[in-house]
């Protein structure tokens, strides 16, 4: 098993075109990939509810199959565990899912009843920055996500750490939100996929000042999603929980119709790092 470290940030409309011109990247080629996903699940949502995620990934004439499980984290930030091979298809390699624990521990019975739920097909363009201490990959996708009739837009930035630390995620993301209007997104494309299956978006409960935040971003991604004012006020509500100056400050940005900007992203990166590393340095809690 591996495991993923990565920062997820959502693009406003004209965060692609100017994530390309930063200075950053500006001059470097990036690899551009067409990846066609499908999402399985058993009809009653058994890894949904294990907070898991099953995809098989066609690049060309290769498929890819690939388990993730929930990360720990938030203010995009997410640290997961992720098994990921080559198949020969059509379709899933049971025998290999049985092997995984995660899989195992829903008994055979799911994963005979494993079918497809919806898919995502998006263009990726990769670029990978050595940094002075981390190596980092930078992925942008564009497309959508399609489940029967409903379609949302796929525009997010991917940082993927491969070597070094995670402050290393943030050091750039702050830097690129200079110029890009972004803003951390707490939802992964497989449950945005199932919010828009059911047609209906579950939050996080909200709690702690890191819940709290994962509460508000998750309100905004379902706001993206669906268009729908209403997850406005909820993420509105979310940080005011917070009892926070960037979050108030977050809270009285939303209230503008052009909310998503780079001055937004800075402040929401700001307050999803501070809130990250005090919760990285609370105490265990005694058994």
């Amino acid at each position: 098993m591996g495991q993923e470290i990565e920062l997820k940030l959502a693009l406003g409309p004209t965060g692609p075109q100017a994530l390309t011109a930063h200075p950053r990247l500006a001059g470097l080629s990036p690899t551009t990939l067409s990846l066609a996903n499908t999402y399985y699940d058993t009809p009653d949502g058994a890894l949904q509810a294990a907070r898991m995620a099953l995809r098989l990934r066609r690049r060309g004439d290769a498929l890819r199959q690939t388990l993730k499980t929930e990360g720990s984290g938030a203010g995009g930030l997410s640290r997961r565990g992720e098994w990921e091979w080559p198949v020969p298809g059509p379709g899933l390699d049971l025998p290999g899912l049985a092997e995984l624990p995660p899989m195992a521990a829903l008994g055979q019975d799911a994963l005979e009843r494993l079918a497809p739920r919806f898919t995502t097909d998006f263009t990726r363009h990769v670029w990978t920055l050595t940094l002075a201490d981390a190596r980092v990959e930078i992925a942008l996708d564009e497309g959508e996500i399609r489940s029967g009739n409903r379609r949302a837009p796929i525009r997010e930035l991917e940082l993927e750490l491969e070597t070094g630390t995670p402050e290393s995620l943030w050091q750039l993301a702050a830097e690129l939100a200079e110029r890009v209007a972004l803003r951390p997104s707490e939802t992964s494309k497989a449950a945005r996929g199932t919010a828009l299956l059911a047609a209906e978006w579950k939050l996080p409960p909200g709690g702690p000042p890191l819940a709290g935040l994962k509460r508000a971003m998750s309100a905004l991604d379902a706001l993206a999603d669906t268009g729908d004012e209403r997850w406005r006020q909820v993420a509105r509500e979310s940080l005011g929980t917070l009892e926070d100056r960037d979050a108030d400050d977050l809270a009285a940005r939303l209230s503008a119709a052009d909310w998503l900007t780079p001055a937004f992203g800075q402040v929401a990166l700001h307050l999803a790092r501070r809130l990250n590393a005090t919760a990285s340095d609370d105490p265990e809690p005694t058994p």
